[in-house]
């Protein structure tokens, strides 16, 4: 799904160069000195992107566009689409290192991390932070590492309730036929995923070793873990 990536970066350009866009921009610039010397969204994005630049001006420009980005009307959605455009190659930094330590499917690491630059980007406390790129990249990747770390204590959680449950009422059974009616039980609620999520959730395999030994594309193993574990959490919270 890259090519979804970089056309979402395509369609930020493009909003970037209509006419609305570029009178909310000359309300931003109005309303900033940082701001002023820039005739419209390209010539900012140039100085952003220039690599000889000095950091303390970008920090400043950024600073500006953060500020106008936590304002009210059309105005705050065009800085917001600035700072992204702005901050555009540290998102896909971490998009990249993201699905190397597999936090999830492409599209899931793709949204997440637009949801997460969003959040960022307008939760910002601008009277703590320093330096505003490094602060916003590191805390999406933060809080993306976190959350995956999260999920997959809950869904292990989720397994071994479950494996506790279902073997409470065979506890005289001997440990293979306890897996054996615990598999029983699980492909009654998720069907044939119950195989992976044994191997994954109880028996300690990650998700790549599942999916070889089971004969399943690593991309289609991730999707279906998710769904299956999404399905568990729903049963049990509903009997609760």
């Amino acid at each position: 799904m890259t090519s979804t990536w970089h056309g979402i970066r395509d369609h930020l350009v493009r909003s970037s160069s209509t006419l609305e866009f570029q009178r909310n921009f000359q309300t931003i610039r109005g309303s900033s000195k940082a701001l002023t010397p820039f005739r419209d969204p390209a010539a900012l994005l140039d100085a952003l992107h220039q690599s000889k630049a000095p950091s303390g001006r970008k920090n400043a420009l950024l600073t500006a566009l953060v500020a106008a980005s936590q304002s009210e009307g059309a105005a705050a959605d065009t800085a917001l689409t600035v700072m992204l455009l702005a901050l555009w190659p540290a998102f896909d930094a971490v998009r990249r290192r993201s699905l190397s330590r597999r936090l999830g499917t492409v599209e899931d690491i793709t949204s997440e991390v637009l949801a997460r630059a969003t959040t960022a980007i307008r939760d910002l406390d601008l009277q703590r932070v320093t330096w505003i790129a490094a602060t916003i990249q590191r805390n999406i990747e933060r809080d993306m590492i976190r959350a995956r770390k999260r999920e997959v204590l809950w869904d292990r959680e989720v397994a071994e309730e479950y494996r506790v449950t279902c073997e409470g009422s065979v506890s005289d059974a001997p440990a293979a036929a306890s897996k054996i009616l615990l598999r029983n039980d699980l492909v009654e609620l998720i069907g044939a995923d119950a195989a992976l999520v044994i191997r994954v959730a109880i028996d300690g395999f990650t998700q790549a070793e599942a999916a070889a030994e089971l004969g399943i594309p690593m991309e289609a193993a991730r999707k279906r873990y998710q769904r299956a574990m999404k399905r568990l959490r729903y049963d049990f919270e509903k009997s609760d």
